[in-house]
C-alpha cells in the first residue's frame, strides 16, 4: 500500500500561484510514476500532469501546458505541482496519484493509489 497526502491548496486570485505537495509513504517512492488530476464541481476528473519515477519524463494536460510544472524529490518522497498564471477555470479538487510503473501515465485507470485531494479555488 501507498499512502498519499496532498497539501498546499487554498484560495488565490487569478494570475496568482500555488504549489501543491504530495507526500507518499508505505512503499519505495522512487519505483512509482506520479500524477496529478483534478475534478471541478459537476465534472469528471481530468488529467493535469504526470512524471516518471526518475523525474526525467513529464507529460501535461493541454489546459495547463506552459503554466504548471510537475517535479519530484525522491529523497523526500514528495511530488510537487507548481501552478502559475492560475485561472478561475483551474478551480477544482486536486488529487495526487501513484502508478506502479516507472513510466508516466495520463489516464486514471493507470494509477493504483490516490490521495484525498486538496481544494484549489481561483477567484476572478
Amino acid at each position: 500500500q501507498v499512502q498519499l497526502v496532498e497539501s498546499g491548496g487554498g484560495l488565490v486570485q487569478a494570475g496568482g500561484s500555488l504549489r501543491l505537495s504530495c507526500v507518499a509513504s508505505g512503499r519505495t517512492f522512487s519505483n512509482y510514476a506520479m500524477g496529478w488530476f483534478r475534478q471541478a464541481p459537476g465534472k469528471e476528473r481530468d488529467f493535469v500532469a504526470t512524471i516518471g519515477s526518475s523525474g526525467i519524463w513529464t507529460v501535461y494536460g493541454d489546459s495547463v501546458k506552459g503554466r504548471f510544472t510537475i517535479s519530484r524529490d525522491n529523497a523526500k518522497n514528495t511530488v510537487y505541482l507548481q501552478m502559475n498564471g492560475l485561472k478561475p477555470e483551474d478551480t477544482a479538487v486536486y488529487y495526487c496519484a501513484a502508478r506502479g510503473s516507472a513510466w508516466p501515465g495520463g489516464k486514471e485507470f493507470q494509477y493504483d493509489y490516490w490521495g484525498q485531494g486538496t481544494q484549489v479555488t481561483v477567484s476572478s
